[in-house]
């Protein structure tokens, strides 16, 4: 199984923990990232990662989030393809970063696109080309394959 981390995802446990649902998709998100640390699943990385974390003011969280990069099976670099399928999803009402995101989660070949972006996540809702979803809602698939 392959899955993609986005920006947001990937900077969900430096966010005020004070909200639950905030606290829940860190553990959610901590708990995943176990599981590619176990090599239970793969980590795809992607060249719009990179561009976004590099201009992240907090330094903690630039390099922490960097780290991840090593563990990735797959980064993907920029590409006319990608570009163009970033295009067509943004027709989805999805903004140019995160369709470029979902373009490079596509590319590959990733089962998951994680967010935590409601209004993100809600526009892909009927896309079929990458489930995309909430981690705590990955949570239930992982459940539900046992």
């Amino acid at each position: 199984m392959r899955i993609y981390l986005d920006n947001c995802c990937l900077n969900r446990p430096f966010d005020d923990q004070a909200n639950i649902r905030i606290r829940l998709e860190t553990e959610a998100k901590l708990y995943i990232q176990g599981k590619i640390i176990n090599r239970e699943i793969e980590l795809a990385w992607s060249y719009i990662i990179d561009y976004e974390n590099h201009f992240n003011p907090f330094e903690e969280r630039r390099t922490t989030i960097d780290k991840w990069k090593s563990r990735a099976i797959v980064d993907i670099e920029e590409a006319t393809d990608i570009i163009d399928n970033a295009r067509s999803i943004q027709n989805l009402g999805v903004k140019s970063k995160d369709a470029l995101h979902v373009a490079c989660a596509i590319e590959a070949r990733c089962d998951y696109f994680f967010s935590t972006d409601d209004i993100l996540l809600k526009r892909l809702s009927g896309f079929d080309k990458i489930k995309a979803l909430n981690p705590i809602s990955f949570l239930n698939v992982l459940e539900g394959s046992k």
